[in-house]
């Protein structure tokens, strides 16, 4: 593991070797639903609340990592994980019911990459063999934290995106495969100028506009480098507003850049507003559809931006700008 440049990462051994993805019914009739591990129809999945539910498809997903491995928690050295949650209450309430050693993250909605940048540099500091990194979200549970209660009915103006309800558990290890995890670039908060808690995706454009200029200026490369530069979840106008950035400092981005908020639903079918978010939106299309075209041999270079609105109701309600942060991975097929 090496230091490139100020704000990323070159790592050694570092191998995605299996996941896991469970999500909810409209998540599972959307394009990347082929892709899905696992899906439930209610979105109470049998419990009763929400909250359980997000717990319930995030075990559902971490024994789904293990079994594609064929290895028991036993085996797990470090879960790595988080969602939206205050206190990263699922994860803390999933989690408790295993043995390995645990690190909450919390990074909004790029928690995914978070974890597993996390996760990839205690791998390649020899740590141990397997750590499963994860993000997960709920419609339900992340709109009763962030905005009304599902219940309330507020009316959502078209900029407003919709919250996934799913997860995806990573499973990593020292011992090669397929697709190994080479690059990482950290993200810094970058204030944008948005106070509005329902236009998420311009108020996360700037972060992920730094990220991506810093990944291409840390390791010397342009966005041909890749066959898919993945952001997440920036959805209708946030994707516009990021590519209208890039563009201003000189970055073109072509067929190969699209983003996991509108990819994961069927927007012109689907009541999603503006496209995809929160943590299970990026989780589900990273780890479902991007690796199951990695397999496929179909994508050998991937860039993943994770981004993240790092605000709270509190700073919300007190008309504050809502700040941001982007994270991002490069996956590689190496077989």
């Amino acid at each position: 593991m090496i230091k490139v440049g100020r704000n990323s990462i070159l790592f050694s051994d570092v191998y995605l070797v299996s996941s896991g993805t469970v999500c909810g019914s409209k998540e599972h009739d959307g394009p990347m639903g082929k892709y899905i591990d696992k899906y439930y129809e209610d979105s109470y999945a049998g419990c009763d609340s929400w909250e359980k539910s997000e717990q319930k498809m995030l075990n559902d997903a971490i024994k789904i990592a293990l079994s594609k491995e064929g290895i028991t928690e036993h085996s797990i050295d470090l879960f790595v994980g988080g969602d939206l949650n205050n206190q990263l209450a699922c994860t803390n309430y999933t989690v408790k019911n295993y043995a390995f050693p645990y690190l909450g993250v919390y990074a909004a909605c790029s928690t995914l990459t978070e974890s597993l940048i996390v996760a990839s540099t205690f791998i390649d500091s020899n740590y141990g063999n397997y750590i499963l990194a994860s993000a997960s979200s709920h419609n339900a549970t992340s709109e009763r934290q962030f905005r009304y209660p599902t219940e309330y009915g507020g009316q959502k103006p078209s900029s407003i995106t919709s919250t996934a309800t799913g997860c995806g558990v990573a499973l990593l290890s020292s011992i090669p495969s397929y697709i190994q995890i080479t690059k990482a670039t950290i993200g810094r908060v970058v204030e944008s100028n948005i106070v509005d808690a329902q236009d998420l995706g311009r108020a996360m454009a700037p972060a992920c506009c730094e990220t991506l200029r810093n990944h291409l200026h840390d390791f010397a490369v342009t966005p041909d480098e890749y066959d898919l530069i993945l952001t997440g979840d920036l959805s209708t106008y946030g994707s516009s507003c990021f590519k209208k950035m890039a563009e201003a400092y000189g970055i073109k981005l072509g067929d190969n850049y699209n983003d996991s908020g509108l990819m994961l639903y069927d927007l012109e079918k689907q009541h999603v507003h503006a496209g995809g978010s929160g943590c299970g939106c990026v989780s589900l299309v990273s780890l479902g559809y991007v690796l199951k075209k990695m397999y496929e041999n179909k994508l050998k270079k991937v860039l993943i931006i994770a981004t993240g609105a790092l605000m709270n109701p509190v700073m919300v309600a007190q008309q504050e700008n809502i700040p941001s942060i982007a994270h991002a991975i490069v996956l590689e097929r190496v077989k």
